[in-house]
């Protein structure tokens, strides 16, 4: 397969070159037969027969469909795990490719499908490659759902296959394409949902003055919700309050009992996430009384921000400059407000998430999203280099 002019050579493993079309293909046929948390059937028995014919040890079932591939060489002591997620999400895809979604409603809308092929063609060259340790390949289920690595977790993940750090990496749209992003300390955020009932007395709409109007009172609170992050967060932390969904009425001459609105909040600091909830859930209650109206409030707390630790991500940029140079290794970085549950991983063990640029295109959960291709090589390659520096 040719590499586009977009990726530099350097840094290429000529291991991962020669079986580059190989893993192209794996990754399309990924894309094709989707599958959602928990259902990663097909894909782990794929990924799970390819592990073993390369010689690793393999262990099937974990969390329901994770896989775990398991490869020791040499007599070094060190343990590294790298992992990569395999879910896809509940979107109808429309990006009228060839190797478009079978199944109508679900999509790889976030990459996983390159992810997993990042990693085997990674797995099938360090089968051939020579370092001193055990390596430690984690096929994670159920990451879109936050769900995934707690389980793992949950059913003795380190305790079964310990390891001294683990890595992941999530491909990155609006990034140039192959280029290198790294964060110390907090690099993708908090998340936390809020579901808000206000609750009001329906009746005509020609007679407003007979009813305590949800839709005027939910109106309001989606107004006064803006100025939590810039009249309550200090300018100098990042924070996100975003209404995602209102929903209440069904016709345009009848006032509803009640409107439902859903949000999104994210933060990266504890006491900036406390604020969020002490300001969302009392605005919410003062705004809804000014009219008359009720609340009820169900305020879930949900993934942790991911917090990449210093060491291991100083290693993880130097294994980027050595391989690749610094035109490729992003400058200042910045953290991300998505989220993503390898946090739970990184609070269970030492290591970083890494970033990994997929060019110009639609954004990650679009239903025109695709993983760019061209990215397999450099992204497996970069696993190889740091798979072969961290157990020299």
């Amino acid at each position: 397969m040719t590499i586009p002019a977009s990726v530099s050579e350097r840094g290429l493993d000529p291991g991962i070159l020669a079986t580059l079309g190989e893993f192209t293909d794996l990754r399309r046929d990924l894309h094709r037969h989707p599958e959602l948390a928990f259902r990663e059937t097909r894909t782990s028995g794929l990924v799970a027969e390819r592990l073993h014919a390369w010689g690793y040890a393999v262990t099937t079932g974990l969390g329901g469909t994770g896989v775990v591939g398991v490869l020791t060489k040499g007599a070094g002591l060190r343990r590294l795990g790298l992992r990569a997620d395999m879910d896809a999400l509940p979107i109808r895809e429309r990006t009228g490719l060839p190797y478009a979604s079978a199944r109508d409603g679900t999509m790889h809308a976030c990459g996983h499908d390159g992810h997993t092929a990042i990693l085997l063609a990674a797995a099938r060259r360090l089968a051939e490659a020579d370092f001193s340790g055990t390596l430690t390949l984690i096929f994670q289920p159920a990451e879109e759902i936050g769900a995934g690595a707690r389980t793992l977790l949950a059913e003795g993940l380190f305790e079964r296959f310990p390891v001294d750090a683990v890595f992941g990496l999530h491909n990155w749209p609006s990034v140039p394409l192959g280029q290198f992003g790294f964060v110390a300390g907090p690099a993708m955020a908090a998340v936390d949902k809020a579901t808000i009932r206000v609750l009001g007395r329906g009746g005509h709409g020609a007679s407003p003055h007979e009813t305590v109007d949800p839709v005027v009172a939910a109106s309001s609170i989606v107004l006064a919700l803006q100025s939590v992050v810039s009249r309550n967060v200090d300018p100098r932390e990042a924070a996100v309050v975003s209404v995602g969904a209102i929903h209440g009425g069904d016709a345009s001459n009848v006032i509803p009992d009640s409107v439902d609105l859903t949000l999104t909040i994210r933060s990266f600091e504890p006491s900036v996430r406390d604020r969020l909830e002490d300001r969302v859930t009392t605005i919410a209650r003062a705004q809804a009384e000014s009219y008359g109206a009720r609340t009820e409030i169900d305020y879930r707390r949900g993934l942790p921000p991911l917090r990449n630790h210093p060491a291991e991500t100083a290693f993880a940029r130097d294994v980027a400059l050595a391989a690749f140079g610094p035109e490729r290794v992003a400058d200042g970085f910045r953290p991300r407000m998505a989220s993503e549950d390898f946090a739970h991983l990184l609070a269970a063990r030492p290591g970083s998430f890494l970033f990994v640029g997929n060019g110009d295109g639609p954004p990650l959960h679009s239903p025109d999203y695709d993983f760019d291709d061209a990215l397999i090589a450099p992204a497996a390659s970069y696993w190889v280099r740091l798979a072969q520096t961290f157990l020299a």
